[in-house]
This record gives C-alpha cells, structure tokens and sequence, in this order.
C-alpha cells in the first residue's frame, strides 16, 4: 500500500507514467522534461504560457531546473519495484502443485526456491545464492559453465573463476563485478551531468532565440502599422487635395458658364433687333407707293446695324431709332479661340472673356462653385432671362403629411422678404413678396445684414420652434438655391452661398445645369438622383425633429431630401437667385410659433 502510494506521488500529470529526467518550473510542480517541453512549444503560438498543473501564467517561457533529489528517489525506486514484481512473478521450481513465489536463486543449479525448499538446499561454496531469475544461464560462462563473477578490464568481458586463472584471460587485469560495475556507473554518471549541462545551455539558447524571434515579431509588426498609418495619411491628404481641386475647378467652370450665359444673352438680343430692323427694312422694299417710302425717316441706320450701337443692350428701343448711348461695347466673339481656350484651361478662357465683354462687376458677378456635370448642354435660350421673380403669397387653408406621416396642420401666413438683407442685384417689390434679379445695381443702403457676395436674400420671418412648410414655384431657366439659415451666415466673404457653409442647407438647380438638382450642407453637394419636371418645391421644416425636407410638386408630391441635425438657434427662408424665376409661397405650421 505504501509502495502503491509513493508510486502515485512519483507520476508525472502529463504522461501518467514515472518521471523521466524530472524538471521543475517556477511553481514548484514538476514533469517530465520531454512531456513539459512539448506542453511549452504548443503553448507557443499563442505567446502565453502556464504550468499544466496549477495554470500559472509566464510572460516568458519558463526555464526548466532539474530536480535532482526527485531523480534519485526515482531511481531507487525504479530499483525496488522490478525486483517486488520479480518476486511476484517469479514461482519455486521444486512447487509443482500450486505455484509458491520464490524467494531466492541458485546459480548453480539453476533453479528458484521458495522459503521451505531454502531451507533444505545445500549450503556449499559452488551454491551461490541471488535474487529470483528467469535467466539464470546468463549468468554462468559460456564456456566453462560457472558463474560469472569478476570482469577483464583489457577485454572487457564478464569471466568466470576459470576463465581468469586457466583461460584466455589468464593474467590480465581483472576486477569484481561489483566494484566495476560501480566505477562504470560512476563515469555514465560524469557523462549524464555533462549531457544534462549542455542540454540546459542548448535550450537556454533555444529561448533566447525564441525571445529574439518574438522581438523581431514585435518590430516587424510596429513597422508594418507605422507604414500603413503613413499611407493612409497620404491618401487622406490626396483625397483632400483632390477635393479642393475639383472645387476649384468647379468654381472656375461655373465663371465661365455665367460669362458665356451674358454674352449669349447679349447676342440674342441683337439677333432680335437685326431682325426687326430686317422686317422694316422689307416691309419699306414691298410698298409700292413710291412717296410713302420717301417720306419714311432716314433708314441709314437700318441698312447698317453695326453702326447703331453693336451688340449692346437694345432694351428701351421706340420704333427703330437706334438709342444705345447706356450700353457697353462688347467685342466680337471669336468661337474658335473659345474652343481652343477650352481644352487648355478654364482659366484661359475666363481672360479671354474678360477682354472681350468688358461688362461691369454687376453684370458679371463671381458665382459659386455649385457641383454640376462639366459637359452639360446649355443653349442660349436657357440663359436669355434678364431677371427673376419670387413672389410670396398665401395658399390658403391646407393639411400637409410628410411621408412619415407628420402632419403640419393648418394656418397659413404669408412669408415676407426682408429688404435689408437683399443684394443690391435683387430688386424687392413694396409689398415684400416679390423680388427681382436685375443686372441694374439697386443702390440699397449698406448694412451689416445685406449680402454683399451673391444674390441672396433672407425672410423677416423666423421660426425657433413647431412644424412650418412654403412652397416656391421655380423657373427651368438660370440658377436657382433655396433653404434656410441662421440668422448669423456670413453676408460679405464667398462664404456666404447658401449651402456652401455650416449655417445653411439649400436645394440647388436650374437650367444652367439642364436641371440637374443638388442638395447642399457644408459644401457637401448630394447629386439627385433624378430631374425636377415640376416647377414646384415644398420645404417643410419640423425645428424640434431637426429634419429640414424638400419635396417636389407633382402628382403625387415627391420627397427628394430630408436634412437631420439639431437645429441651435432661430431659422430663416433664404433664397439665391440668378437668369431665373422663383415665386414663394408659405404654407402652414402644427404648433409653435414663428417671430419676425
């Protein structure tokens, strides 16, 4: 029982089995070295490591001590047990009844005895007596068949008595097995303290290259994340760079589109005057009473044109008489050179325009970088409005849902521009509900709410709470932004386009772009999807929602965008105007109020 419970305690966890070469961790539990090391090498890769027996973790791989008391208890156990087991295995030869376990050997007459047959077996010399074994004959010389009890240094051979006085190994140095059996043991002992040391140094080599390995690992791994932060950083930049280039680009595209828009404009007109005088002209060439057309005024400056004012403005002409004394003098039009500017650079061109219509800064006004198609069409007859209406007007008692289900109630009220803050390029009407974009400066008095920059203006009105809508009716032709505001958007800097800050959101369109429409919020421009037939927009406001929308007219009404923010402070309609039309009118609010 004591022998089964040392063994117990003898076991390795691992391999169930007797310590083999027994090592001990920082712990204090010991294993197999073979058994340990192949536990620590799969608990390699996950760079963690931990005693099988009680889960402590290292940071690093273990060192292994040998356990030198724990090998030599197993060793003298190792010596004890497989002579227990002999005894148990090994029966009398004498006990042919039932099997008696012996207890001692002779060699000499090459049997096993139990305790009674000891008793009664010849006590003489040549009886030599030794632990119970099955191979007794191995014991004995080959040749003289006696007991092997001394070993030939010089051979290195087993003898027997014989074999040392009388045989082959006459004279030579001999010794008693045990003694060398003992000195032989001492130098495999030498050996194994040996193999055991530069065992320990081989795999003190092993985790040092294993922690070098882990650092490289590490250096390798820092290397490859600065890297790959330094290349998104390029990218973040390429990309911000790519977008103020293309913004560039688009506000330069959008000077020469207003450019090319006025001279269009301008040419239209003179064709209409050309042709007017054309029909005078034929009208005077078809009479045939001869002192009608003699009595008619002087038709010098029909037959020539050129010499009647150009290509200016012909608008206030009465009956032909050729007045041009309040218009510019544009140049002639070169289309080849415009053409070729146009595949050299949009910069070019806006020169060259500049040095053939040599209009006021009224008539042509730096306009904002709205994002468009760069290759859209645009006829002449698109840009041949001279001004642009918005009216405001009531709608009338009227229920409005939003498609998600809100409804905006009743009450409707008129919505009323506020003078103040119009451009002096908008004309506003006595009644505040219509304005009007002119080329003709209006000379409004110079305030710090007026917008300097664009051709916007404002609403008196203001909303800081509840659910509002108004609807604008808009013209296809020019360009055209509506939204809202706070009342502190910049009025004076390039800044102030609707839209094109953090302190408005506008829906833009017209046919400058061939009606093509965007939504706009922080210069962030949201192409949609598809044109606006109609010539209707609803803006709904829902202020403690934080949702601005932008409906289209039609039949049914159409959602085309829906703004969500917090909205900070007091709201305000706001509207650009340019070569277009738009007419205003508010709608209704559920609750809340709106303060002028």
């Amino acid at each position: 029982m004591a022998s089964a419970t040392l063994q117990k305690e003898l076991e390795c966890s691992i391999c169930l089995s007797l310590y083999t070469d027994p090592v001990t961790l920082r712990c204090g539990h010991n294993f197999c070295r073979v058994c340990i090391g192949q536990v620590l090498n799969t608990q390699h890769g996950s760079r963690v490591y931990s005693c099988p027996e009680c889960r402590t973790e290292f940071l690093r791989r273990p060192g292994l001590q040998r356990n030198i008391t724990l090998c030599n208890i197993v060793k003298d156990f190792l010596s004890i047990l497989p002579h227990q087991e002999e005894v148990t295995g090994i029966c009398c030869t004498y006990c042919i009844h039932s099997p008696v376990p012996a207890v001692k050997s002779c060699l000499h007459c090459e049997a096993s005895l139990c305790d009674d047959h000891l008793r009664v077996h010849s006590k003489s010399p040549e009886h030599v007596l030794t632990d119970p074994s099955t191979s007794l004959e191995n014991r004995k010389c080959p040749v003289h068949k006696k007991i092997l009890e001394y070993y030939c240094t010089e051979d290195t051979a087993c003898i027997c008595v014989s074999c040392r006085l009388d045989g082959e190994h006459q004279g030579h140095q001999v010794e008693m097995l045990d003694e060398a059996s003992e000195k032989k043991k001492k130098k495999l002992r030498d050996v194994l303290q040996k193999l055991t040391t530069k065992r320990e140094k081989t795999e003190e080599k092993v985790q040092d290259l294993d922690e070098f390995k882990r650092r490289c690992q590490e250096k390798a791994s820092g290397e490859a994340k600065r890297v790959k932060a330094f290349f998104v950083d390029i990218r973040r930049r390429l990309e911000d760079l790519e977008k103020r280039i293309l913004t560039e680009i688009a506000r330069q595209e959008m000077e020469v589109l207003l450019s090319l828009c006025t001279l269009v404009h301008k040419q239209e007109i003179m064709k209409e005057e050309l042709s007017r005088k054309m029909k005078d002209i034929e009208e005077l060439c078809n009479m045939t009473d001869p002192l009608t057309v003699l009595q008619e005024p002087d038709t010098g400056d029909l037959c020539d044109p050129e010499e009647g004012g150009g290509d200016g403005d012909t608008g206030g002409h009465d009956g032909g008489d050729g007045d041009t004394g309040g218009h510019d003098e544009t140049h002639d039009v070169d289309v080849d050179v415009i053409t070729r500017l146009l595949h050299e650079g949009i910069s070019d061109l806006t020169a060259y325009l500049q040095t053939i219509s040599p209009a006021k800064p009224e008539d042509i006004r730096p306009q904002p970088p709205i994002p468009a198609p760069l290759d859209l069409p645009m006829s002449g007859a698109e840009c041949g409005v001279d001004h642009v209406i918005v009216r405001t007007e009531d709608v009338g008692k009227e229920v409005m849902t939003s498609r998600d289900g809100d409804t905006y109630g009743e009450g409707p009220a008129d919505i009323l521009l506020d003078i103040n803050t119009a451009n002096n390029c908008i004309h506003i009407s006595d009644d505040l509900k219509t304005a009007t974009w002119t080329r003709k400066t209006q000379n409004h008095a110079e305030t710090s709410e007026r917008f300097q920059y664009y051709n916007q203006v404002m609403s008196s009105s203001r909303f800081t709470s509840g659910r509002h809508y108004w609807d604008v009716e808009v013209s296809r032709l020019g360009l055209w932004i509506v939204g809202m505001c706070y009342p502190s958007i910049d009025r004076r800097r390039d800044q102030s386009l609707i839209g094109y800050n953090s302190k408005s959101w506008g829906l833009c369109g017209g046919g400058v772009y061939n009606n093509q429409n965007s939504v706009i919020h922080v210069s962030e421009a949201i192409q949609l999807p598809h044109q606006i037939s109609s010539d209707g927009i609803r803006i709904c406001l829902d202020y403690e929602a934080g949702k601005l929308s932008f409906y289209e007219l039609c039949d049914p009404i159409r959602h085309l965008h829906t703004f969500t923010t917090t909205f900070t402070g007091p709201l305000h309609a706001v509207l650009c105007v340019y070569d277009g039309a738009l007419n205003i009118s508010r709608g209704s609010r559920r609750s809340g109020r709106s303060s002028s």
